[in-house]
């Protein structure tokens, strides 16, 4: 095992080596879209950046299950613009495309907005701290997602299905040598809304998102990124996630996840 999710290839600038702590709860052989999400952030702030612009929505759409492989990482500006600018990205193994993304990026106000104080958004959930220690997740994996993150629930479990309320954090950078950003920071952990909001049996059903979109109107200041998040599911095969997303400081944002729901 590595000290990072993605090692970074000295020979070409867009490869990355996937390591073990990619792997997700579905295959031992494919990765937790997490990681993959998180490394088009990591390519995407790195598009022509420009100074006082900030990401403001990444929409990814998995085009197939991500092999624990290496993968080509690109992004580019496609509509460039004063004050919105449009950037897409793409991740590639040997078979071809596995995820797109598309990003805007916003001008910041300078100075600030004035806006009134009860208009903006508030409220806490319980700190990270204020949590108990976590039950195993459910993984016959020794070494994935669940061993690259700490977790803890304010509400809810694993091991109760229905909503929770958890904090995720990252112990390893997504790409080696590099300190993870806050958009790459949420962009991982957004991707485990339906997994910590589960309403099925792990090891009866799948509920597999087909993508992930995350909104934020501020960036996570410091490691932790928290969940509220719900699962709504379908008999008829199609559910939703939606989490709501703070830091210790309050709201950020909201993340959804389109989800595929079938028997194993």
């Amino acid at each position: 095992m590595t000290d990072a999710f993605y090692l970074p290839d000295p020979d070409d600038e867009q490869r990355y080596h996937s390591t073990e702590l990619t792997r997700g709860p579905w295959s031992p052989d494919a990765q937790h879209a997490g990681p993959p999400s998180a490394l088009l952030g990591h390519v995407l702030e790195r598009c022509e950046p420009k100074p006082g612009f900030q990401i403001g929505r990444v929409a990814v759409e998995i085009l197939g299950p991500v092999p624990l492989a290496p993968l080509t990482a690109k992004a580019r500006l496609v509509r460039p613009g004063r004050s919105v600018e449009l950037l897409e990205a793409t991740l590639e193994s040997e078979r071809g495309p596995v995820m797109r993304a598309n990003a805007w990026r916003f001008k910041l106000a300078e100075p600030e907005l004035e806006l009134p104080a009860e208009f903006l958004p508030t409220g806490t959930r319980p700190g990270p701290e204020q949590a108990p220690e976590p039950e195993p997740f459910p993984s016959t994996q020794p070494v994935g997602f669940h061993t690259g993150i700490e977790y803890r629930f304010a509400a809810g479990s694993f091991a109760k299905p229905g909503p929770a309320v958890c904090w995720i954090r990252l112990k390893y950078p997504i790409v080696a040598g590099s300190t993870p950003s806050p958009l790459e920071r949420t962009l991982a952990a957004a991707d485990s809304g339906n997994g910590v909001s589960a309403v099925l049996d792990w090891n009866a059903y799948l509920f597999i998102n087909t993508d992930l979109t995350v909104t934020l109107h501020r960036h996570p200041v410091g490691e932790w990124v928290c969940l509220d998040a719900v699962t709504l599911p379908q008999r008829h095969g199609i559910g939703l996630a939606e989490s709501a997303l703070f830091d210790e400081k309050g709201p950020l944002g909201r993340s959804t996840q389109t989800l595929y729901l079938g028997r194993r």
